[in-house]
């Protein structure tokens, strides 16, 4: 009998950062490897990926990470991994070119060099466990489910999938290999439930490219088209609209760039016409009906960019009179508050914006029905909902229970949680391993925690206050008074009497300190901050970081 351990790092109760563990004997298998984008309230964090302690402990047991596609949140921790762990990586063509240009960005990762492509007819047989992949629908070419088989059944991974039944080749969903995982025994499915609080039936991709083209069609000026990077079957139906209506297009985003290059070489995009992509030196040798400029912005995230345009401040494009501004992405709920703010400021630019789920509804996740279908076809005997907060979780769970599955078979876990698998009682939550969020900022791992954050987030609301005076300890005199300065806490002009008081205060705090037998630096600046604080927060009701700067003279 195998020993079986099931271990979400990431992307449980949360949308993305998806990693996942699945433990058989002494074999650890890496299931995606990915990364979120910071929440608004974590200022200047770059990304956040999970905890790595667990897996770097263990380096020497995993066996391999596989990787089901080619987006942010299935590759993105990839990097700060391998730098650490040279264990082998394995994906399709197309999900390791990505994988690649991920890892060669980053300093630490870029010697790495142990990828290795599948497909879907690919197994890797190790000692504890046998690997397989399926063919799925999802928004880029490639994309693959995963099948750890061991002796009590199979642990089936779906990544990010939907269905399509008018899917291109590349997209396509396997259902006959769906049917014979499911015939062969499914242990555990680890399904992705971000769209299951939708009944909504999906738009196909064709019915996608007929609203993109329409749009295209319909408009006389410049386009500017925002799009995720890496969502190639946007990208393509992009180009489809601009070589049927005699347009070219421009890539703004770096990413883009790199990424439509290796989509190219790999035959994964189609140009049609070698002339389509232009750079963004010669928009002025094109007239504007001529154009469709598609925004990816920087690591995938279109909206910032067409704040900048819409403002002035981008490199290349600014949004002027008759243009339109297609957002044809569909942006999390937790971004709706900035796509209202970037749609009012291309509006007062001269803008005109048209989002695509006006009149469809997409998405690359599955809706509830989808889902269902995904059960019905595996029949697995325990379900471990996974990639959306918790209620997608727990809405997946009651989907669950609609096509028969009991309410004690469907797991809804924590990051960092140990399901130990159990022949008599099922899975069983032993311990938990470190599984909290890893903030990255700029070239910094993990160095900006809560209370980084909070001093940013007081920083930024009340600004902060500073305060510089020099004494002679030996003397217990003040040598030079207090001198006071602030950034974004009042205006300085009209605050002048505030500051004159502040300073006199810290100079009657200091006064007091000094005329005391016993001296610690520390004590007398928190004795200084206390006071200043205090007077601050009695005159103005707000609280500034307070930073006081105390020098001696010898």
């Amino acid at each position: 009998m195998s020993d079986i351990n099931i271990i979400a790092l990431g992307g449980v109760r949360e949308s993305g950062k998806n990693l996942y563990i699945v433990e058989v004997n002494e074999s650890i298998f890496v299931l995606d490897a990915g990364l979120k984008y910071p929440e608004n309230e974590q200022l200047g964090v770059d990304v956040v990926i999970p905890n790595l302690d667990y897996l770097l402990e263990n380096k020497d047991r995993v066996q391999g990470i596989f990787l089901t596609h080619g987006h942010a949140d299935a590759i993105g921790t990839l990097p700060y991994l391998v730098s650490q762990l040279n264990s082998p990586v394995f994906g399709s063509p197309l999900t390791i070119e990505l994988a690649k240009l991920m890892v060669k960005k980053n300093d630490d990762a870029k010697k790495f060099s142990n990828f290795h492509v599948v497909d879907a007819e690919t197994e890797i047989e190790f000692d504890d466990a046998i690997v397989s992949f399926f063919k799925t629908t999802h928004s880029i070419a490639e994309s693959m489910g995963i099948v750890v088989k061991t002796d009590e059944g199979s642990i089936v991974y779906t990544g990010d999938f939907k269905f399509d039944q008018a899917a291109k080749p590349y997209y396509k969903t396997d259902f006959a290999r769906l049917t014979e995982i499911g015939n062969d025994g499914v242990l555990a499915l680890l399904s992705d439930s971000a769209n299951a609080l939708s009944n909504t039936q999906i738009a196909s991709e064709a019915e996608v490219a007929s609203e993109i083209a329409d749009v295209v069609e319909g408009w006389d000026g410049r386009i500017i088209v925002a799009a995720v990077a890496s969502n190639l079957e946007r990208i393509q139906q992009v180009f489809n609209a601009a070589v049927k209506n005699n347009r070219r297009v421009v890539l703004t985003g770096f990413d883009a760039e790199n990424i439509v290059r290796t989509a190219i070489r790999l035959k994964k995009l189609d140009l049609a016409d070698e002339r389509l992509l232009v750079k963004a030196k010669d928009i002025e040798k094109y007239a504007d009906d001529e154009l469709i400029i598609l925004e990816t912005g920087r690591m995938g995230e279109p909206l910032n960019g067409l704040r900048k345009m819409a403002i002035g401040r981008h490199r290349t494009i600014a949004i002027k009179d008759g243009d339109l501004v297609y957002i044809a992405t569909t942006p999390t709920t937790s971004k709706e508050a900035v796509v209202a703010r970037v749609e009012n400021l291309i509006y007062k630019a001269g803008g005109v914006v048209k989002v695509i789920t006006q009149n469809l509804h997409v998405s690359g996740h599955a809706n509830a029905r989808d889902l269902q279908l995904m059960l019905n076809l595996l029949r697995p005997r325990y379900l471990f909902p996974i990639q959306g907060e918790y209620r997608h979780l727990s809405a997946h769970a009651r989907l669950a229970f609609e096509v028969g599955m009991l309410p004690e078979a469907v797991y809804i876990v924590k990051r960092g949680d140990i399901m130990h698998y159990d022949a008599k009682e099922g899975f069983l939550h032993q311990g938990a391993v470190p599984a909290g969020d890893v903030m990255i900022d700029g070239n910094a791992i993990g160095d900006v925690g809560n209370i980084v954050l909070r001093d940013r987030k007081v920083l930024s609301e009340d600004g902060i206050f500073i305060v510089v005076i020099t004494v002679s300890r030996k003397q217990k005199k003040i040598i030079a008074s207090a001198r006071v300065n602030t950034r974004g806490f009042v205006y300085v002009k009209k605050s002048r009497d505030i500051l004159r008081e502040s300073a006199d205060i810290v100079n009657q705090t200091v006064e007091n300190y000094l005329a005391q037998d016993d001296f610690d630096w520390g004590e007398l600046k928190g004795e200084v901050r206390d006071a200043v604080s205090k007077f601050l927060f009695d005159q103005t009701k707000r609280r500034p970081a307070i930073l006081p700067v105390v020098m001696e003279v010898r």
